[in-house]
């Protein structure tokens, strides 16, 4: 069966879990047509079932590492060929590094945070810029969590907020000529960082994931 040419496509990194896969859900939910990114295959594969579960078309899994250069380099480019677009891109991926005091932040997580967090961020943004250019709305979606000075989230506060501030200089560069990015700060959702990050809280008293998704995806259609 050929694809609609008119379909919009969605990349969505970090889309295995949590606000990601919830967003990447109802976007296929809706015909839009997704490429999930994420290391998990198996969460990617549930993905892809709930979507077409829905009534969707079936998503791109895209099994790998954003901090893999190469290979997302080749994933725009395959997406180039079959689209010549992206109409929205979703930078769900992150890494919450443990909490823990300022002076006893391991290397590894320092590194690791800096890798998916900051550096991955600044070398997606060239290589999905002439997809999101290439569209006629292409819009880029970041997902703000301000916590930058809170005790305990060095790692992941201070490499978060880096990343947002990225996204907010990308913005202001585009204000004129696009492609356009918004930052959202969703609702607290009950996710497994959330959960890692305070222990103890009743989940019913957060909003689901499904139902921030959706708010967020009404002002996309």
């Amino acid at each position: 069966m050929s694809e609609p040419a008119n379909r919009p496509v969605a990349l969505v990194l970090g889309a295995s879990r949590g606000l990601g896969a919830a967003l990447a859900e109802a976007l296929g939910a809706d015909s839009w047509q997704v490429v999930a990114v994420a290391r998990t295959t198996g969460a990617l594969e549930e993905l892809d079932d709930r979507i077409r579960a829905r009534g969707g078309p079936a998503a791109t899994l895209a099994p790998m590492d954003v901090t893999t250069e190469d290979a997302m380099r080749a994933l725009c480019r395959s997406v180039y060929d079959r689209w010549g677009r992206v109409d929205l891109w979703v930078h769900a991926a992150i890494h919450a590094a443990p909490l823990g005091p300022a002076g006893h932040i391991a290397a590894r997580d320092w590194d690791r945070s800096i890798a998916v967090n900051i550096r991955a961020t600044a070398r997606l943004i060239p290589m999905v810029e002439p997809l999101l250019r290439a569209a006629p709305a292409g819009t880029a979606l970041f997902l703000d969590d301000p916590c930058h000075g809170a005790p305990f989230h060095g790692a992941y506060g201070a490499t978060k907020a880096a990343q947002i501030a990225l996204a907010r200089s990308w913005q202001a560069e585009g204000e004129r000529l696009g492609p356009r990015v918004r930052i959202e700060t969703p609702q607290p959702m009950p996710t497994a960082t959330r959960a890692r990050f305070r222990p103890g809280e009743d989940p019913a008293t957060l909003t689901p994931c499904a139902e921030v998704a959706a708010r967020l995806i009404s002002r996309f259609g």
